[in-house]
């Protein structure tokens, strides 16, 4: 095909990227918006002539003729302080923003927790700002799950949300599982008198995490209660929940911590006690964050839940529903596993 000459300055057109690759310009323009409609040798053409010629779609045209901006929300209801204090949040918005800016989507953070941010957030996603949303949303009277059955805009949320699943896209880890699997090694290694540093009881991963372990060490309701102290999912928390802990069972020999950030604090507490770990006291986390685990005195054992793999898969379902795919509501729960080190 006769590709017409261009002037040296003018900006690469559609038009001429369709000439250049041997295609009509509705088949690049296809290529364009990801249409599925198109060959992967006209995909391949197409990408290599846009290259070759530099060329820059005009995102404000190609909005008003998509009605796509381009961009996607991630967005998390919790305080300021929480989210950049943990490196656990840390690792998931940058997961996030790789994987989206591999699709080519610009990511929005916005952070959520008083009541007036959460009506802001509200109207920004019911304004068509953003193509989608990736939601943290734990707690138990959060008011944005709802947002997913009331707007039309695709949304994926990052562990099960409070309340009824109709309507609602998530990605989950095996809370109750990953429990089950820490205090069953911990009764393995011949302790009896295993406690828990929990998470809040108004995040349901925490509950989970709470359920299996009370399942694996088989526990009534007056123990589990005596047994049991909120760490609030922080180093701080963590510390004074395992002297609390201390205090209450002083003959204690294990405890399960329902997050690695926790288990840091429970080992400073233990060792402020004179307790000895693994000797005296076994203790398992949960998470295996490489800039935790590996990093305690001793290093950590615990259940490691793959946070990288939790966001790509919300970064797949979303595109998904983004291409009209896959309508029906799932909830994907993935699997995890005990890693083995010093501290039990």
């Amino acid at each position: 095909m006769h590709v017409p000459p261009r002037q040296p300055d003018a900006r690469p057109t559609l038009e001429d990227v369709a000439a250049r690759a041997g295609v009509s310009r509705a088949t690049a323009s296809r290529v364009l918006n990801a249409s599925p409609r198109v060959s992967p040798e006209a995909k391949d053409a197409v990408t290599a002539a846009m290259a070759a010629l530099g060329y820059q779609p005009n995102q404000a045209a190609r909005t008003l003729v998509t009605r796509r901006t381009g961009a996607i929300a991630v967005v998390f209801s919790e305080p300021e302080a929480k989210i950049f204090d943990d490196p656990h949040f840390a690792r998931v918005i940058s997961t996030a923003a790789t994987e989206l800016s591999a699709a080519d989507n610009q990511m929005v953070l916005l952070l959520v927790h008083s009541p007036e941010e959460q009506r802001r957030v509200r109207r920004f996603l019911s304004g068509g700002h953003v193509d989608g949303a990736l939601m943290f949303t734990p707690h138990r009277e959060d008011p944005l799950p709802a947002l997913a059955r009331e707007l039309p805009l695709p949304m994926v949320f990052g562990g099960r949300p409070w309340g009824s699943l109709r309507g609602i896209h998530s990605v989950d880890n095996d809370n109750e599982g990953g429990a089950v699997l820490a205090t069953e090694h911990l009764v393995g290694l011949g302790r009896r008198r295993i406690v828990t540093v929990a998470g809040p009881e108004d995040e349901l991963s925490a509950v989970h995490r709470m359920t299996g372990w009370r399942t694996a060490a088989g526990l009534d309701d007056a123990t589990a209660a005596r047994w049991s102290a909120c760490g609030g999912f922080t180093r701080d928390g963590g510390r004074r929940a395992m002297a609390e802990l201390l205090d209450r069972v002083p003959d204690l020999d294990a405890v399960f911590v329902a997050s690695d950030l926790m288990a840091a604090g429970a080992l400073q507490a233990l060792r402020d006690a004179g307790r000895r770990v693994p000797e005296d006291v076994a203790v398992v986390g949960f998470d295996d964050h490489p800039m935790i685990a590996p990093h305690t005195d001793p290093p950590l054992t615990t259940v490691r839940q793959d946070a990288v793999s939790q966001v790509r898969r919300m970064v797949q379902r979303l595109h998904r529903l983004l291409c009209g795919e896959d309508p029906r509501p799932k909830r994907e729960v993935l699997p995890v596993e005990l890693v083995r080190r010093a501290s039990a």
